[in-house]
């Protein structure tokens, strides 16, 4: 059996924007059996367990700091060497380098991994996703549609 594609949403539904990540996960609908998706929340080191049982690729859906205008979406590779330094293994901890750092202390490896960011209003506690960012939802969808699409294009093409 071939390894899954892993889409994972993350953030905190409780501090306002951050729980982008887990909102658009729950709107993707997987479009093959071997695409995995699934709402992590807070749940990094869950999300670092399961990786360690091995995926093609990571799909991560995350709120991002601000430094463009609220709601505008990016989607990019992770580069897991420029993520920084994080320490150890914290099981609270929900940021990709947090992630990739718990995974690196249970001997695992990152995946290819490609990012779909919304940039963030409102971090406040609180539960719902401000005006601009709920609007970008769709367009994260459509977006995870997109790279899923390819990645399993890509896939097939490999295959022969």
């Amino acid at each position: 059996m071939t390894d899954p594609i892993v889409v994972a949403g993350i953030g905190n539904i409780f501090l306002g924007d951050d729980g982008f990540g887990s909102e658009v996960a729950r709107q993707v609908k997987s479009p093959a059996h071997d695409v995995r998706v699934v709402d992590y929340g807070i749940r990094g080191m869950h999300l670092a367990y399961d990786l360690l049982d091995g995926c093609a690729a990571l799909v991560l859906i995350d709120a991002l700091p601000l430094r463009e205008i609220p709601g505008t979406l990016h989607v990019f590779e992770a580069d897991h060497d420029s993520l920084g330094p994080a320490a150890g293994v914290d099981a609270h901890a929900m940021d990709p380098a947090s992630l990739f750092a718990s995974l690196g202390a249970l001997g695992g490896t990152p995946p290819h991994t490609i990012v779909v960011g919304c940039e963030v209003a409102d971090l406040t506690e609180g539960i719902g996703l401000s005006p601009p960012v709920a609007a970008a939802v769709p367009g994260a969808v459509s977006a995870v549609d997109d790279v899923l699409a390819s990645l399993l294009a890509a896939r097939q093409a490999r295959a022969g």
